[in-house]
């Protein structure tokens, strides 16, 4: 299941913070802050949609995550691959190193991720 960009701004604060507050998901924003109402809104969809979970702890609510963000993150990157680049890494690949201005280090950076990747696999 797919998170709105609210929910998803929301789930990177929860994320960072793992265990939270309402009070600390507030501070966590820049202003102009969301209305507490918008918050609490917000988190009931994404418990409802098996993103987070909380613990009571008297009148308060302690948030934190049951999906990691590498995993759904993930998903939607797959996602992305699969409905934009025919599920083709090397499509994608030629896709973003041709559409963004990365420069000769990042690309070589990059290349260093890759050829540590493809050693994984030989192993």
């Amino acid at each position: 299941m797919k998170l709105s960009k609210t929910e998803e701004e929301l789930m990177q604060h929860i994320w960072r913070l793992e265990n939270v507050f309402m009070k600390d998901i507030l501070e966590a924003y820049e202003e102009p802050k969301p209305a507490t109402t918008t918050i609490a809104t917000l988190l009931k969809r994404i418990r409802d949609k098996g993103f987070i979970d909380y613990k009571t702890f008297g009148k308060s609510r302690k948030y934190y995550p049951l999906v990691s963000k590498s995993d759904y993150f993930g998903k939607h990157f797959r996602g992305l691959l699969q409905n934009f680049f025919g599920n083709s890494a090397s499509r994608f690949a030629s896709f973003f190193t041709q559409s963004t201005d990365l420069t000769k280090d990042e690309l070589e950076a990059l290349r260093a991720v890759i050829d540590e990747e493809i050693k994984k696999k030989d192993e």
